[in-house]
């Protein structure tokens, strides 16, 4: 088992590996509940794409791209990303997806999310973190209020998703915001 790059209390989050790159990590892409409020699952994803995109995440030094290890299994349940590594504007978007349904609804995500903007302020340097959801994705949005995020705009109609037309909402968090870990 590969040593955690930051530690939580019901999960670790680690480096990206290539046996990561699995039938089951295949699987979430396949999955349109899993990609309910993601582009994941617009076109097929084969085993070679997501081999290429874990080297490629790998490398990145505009991305931390982390795999979410749920403690009590030690299963890769997730990814969760920095990704768009703004080192001027010091700004980056925050991006998850948790793959393993049973994973889902524990708190899982949001220790991971906090453990990634505590990484991306004290030891990036990061000012800002923001992040983009649909406006149906409340889940997603509870997290995003629950750890200090202030709703800064909606972008009108910007997903398509099930046959309709869905706001984005825009989430940012400065790092002189107060913060809900």
């Amino acid at each position: 088992m590969q040593k955690p790059f930051l530690q939580g209390t019901s999960c670790d989050l680690r480096a990206l590996q290539p046996e990561d790159a699995n039938e089951r990590y295949l699987s979430w892409f396949h999955d349109a509940e899993t990609c309910r409020y993601n582009t994941h699952h617009r076109f097929p994803m084969t085993a070679q794409t997501l081999q290429a995109y874990v080297q490629e995440v790998s490398a990145s030094k505009t991305a931390v791209v982390l795999a979410i290890v749920e403690k009590e299994s030690e299963r890769h349940v997730g990814n969760i990303a920095l990704q768009g590594i703004d080192p001027i504007a010091r700004t980056a978007e925050l991006a998850i997806l948790i793959g393993e349904e049973e994973a889902r609804g524990k708190g899982i995500g949001r220790e991971a999310c906090a453990l990634m903007i505590r990484h991306g302020f004290l030891t990036l340097g990061l000012n800002r973190i923001w992040l983009g959801t649909m406006a149906t994705n409340t889940g997603m949005r509870r997290v995003a209020e629950a750890l200090g995020f202030t709703q800064e705009g909606v972008l009108r109609q910007a997903n398509y998703t099930d046959g309709t037309f869905v706001d984005g909402v825009i989430y940012g968090l400065l790092a002189t915001d107060p913060q809900v870990s």
